[in-house]
């Protein structure tokens, strides 16, 4: 047995984000099981090495979790050779400047999204990358979720026939963090620190799109504050700045047309947090984060618009329950996994950041189509 060890710069996994997804759910969990083993024999072992702002948070991270190096001092820890990748999950705001230090240490780059600020940002930072020459990659979970990868299952048997129409539904009550702590950090409501549920939902919303139905070839977007006073982590009252929801109507290649609800001002009547209808001439599905059902053509029931009549159809038992065939393992660790197989062996790897700047192409002109009024165009980016 080969042992290959990939030491990697995680830098942001003091937040929430960083910390349970990423570093423990992921790194963590792959270094536990003995490493990530491949066919041949050899097994790849990450070794993160934290990085940040504050030194007694790091500090109790690594005892916490027998991580033996950390350190605040970015531009040493890229500095040594010894370092394999470069893992950003800072705020959107810090990302840029980080990952052009990284880019032009030579180090190979997997990153959060948004990958910048803006869309200019995005597209300089795939395009240092590529001169570079260093492996890049974009996180992307949501294709890994269960239900999900049952609906891409779904699409790539042809259950739908023609594909019509995809309803998608997102989010949760963020508590405003007077009287009941807010879920999400206070950044998140502040347009000056990088907030917005649109710079943070849509690049997620773009690749869901892109990956299973087709490029969005157009946006039509409300954005909107609806809370517009919040308490931070210390209890002190902020103006949100940031918009909390976003209306979105999408048109995607060949005509299929996409409807997406994101907000963190609303309480959740579904079964999952966000869930997905999927239309089709012979077909329909309902995907959330772990489970799918379907009603197929032949099964579909005939109901008949009465209102002077109680509901008597028990619509949600007539859909049938996707199975899930296969083991799911966490999808931020599956696609690290793919990520350290592409560093290592150079399997192949289409998440890069030319796509992650779709991402943010569509969450600008999402803000921009709200701030105008009209539906735009999503052109085509150059790779």
């Amino acid at each position: 047995m080969t042992r290959t060890t990939v030491r990697i710069a995680m830098n942001g996994v003091t937040g929430r984000m960083g910390y349970r997804q990423h570093l423990v759910r992921s790194l963590l969990a792959l270094r536990d099981q003995g490493g990530l083993a491949l066919a041949d024999g050899t097994v790849i072992r990450p070794e993160p090495v934290l990085v940040g702002r504050s030194a007694p948070q790091l500090r109790a991270l690594a005892a916490r979790h027998d991580v033996k190096h950390w350190s605040c001092d970015l531009d040493a820890v890229l500095g040594d050779d010894d370092i394999d990748i470069y893992f950003d999950a800072q705020v959107t705001a810090a990302r840029e400047a980080a990952v052009k230090k990284a880019i032009a240490a030579g180090r190979h780059l997997y990153v959060e999204k948004p990958t910048a600020s803006s869309l200019a940002g995005a597209l300089e930072l795939a395009r240092l990358a590529r001169e570079a020459g260093i492996k890049h990659g974009v996180v992307q979970d949501k294709l890994f979720l269960p239900g999900l990868r049952k609906l891409r299952r779904l699409v790539d048997g042809g259950f739908f026939g023609r594909i019509l129409s995809v309803r998608g539904e997102f989010g949760y009550w963020v508590f405003e963090g007077d009287w009941q702590p807010a879920q999400r950090p206070s950044w998140n409501y502040r347009a000056e620190d990088g907030g917005g549920i649109a710079a943070d939902m849509f690049p997620h919303w773009e690749y869901v799109l892109h990956e299973l139905f087709g490029p969005v070839r157009s946006v039509q977007a409300h954005v909107t504050t609806h809370i517009p006073r919040r308490w931070d982590e210390s209890g002190a009252p902020y103006d949100a700045t940031a918009d909390d929801a976003a209306y979105g109507i999408f048109e995607l290649a060949g005509g299929i047309v996409a409807q997406i609800n994101s907000s963190w001002a609303v309480r959740v009547h579904r079964d999952e947090l966000v869930e997905f209808q999927v239309d089709g001439t012979q077909g329909s599905a309902v995907a959330g984060l772990r489970h799918c059902r379907v009603q197929h053509r032949a099964g579909t029931p005939r109901p008949v618009w009465d209102p002077d009549v109680p509901a008597s159809e028990p619509f949600r038992d007539q859909w049938q329950e996707v199975p899930d065939n296969a083991g799911f393992d966490n999808g931020f660790k599956a696609q690290w996994e793919l990520f350290l197989r592409h560093v290592v062996r150079d399997e192949p790897w289409r998440w890069d950041l030319a796509a992650g700047a779709r991402g943010v192409q569509l969450a600008e002109l999402a803000l921009r189509s709200s701030a105008e009024g009209r539906r735009l165009p999503m052109p085509e980016l150059s790779r």
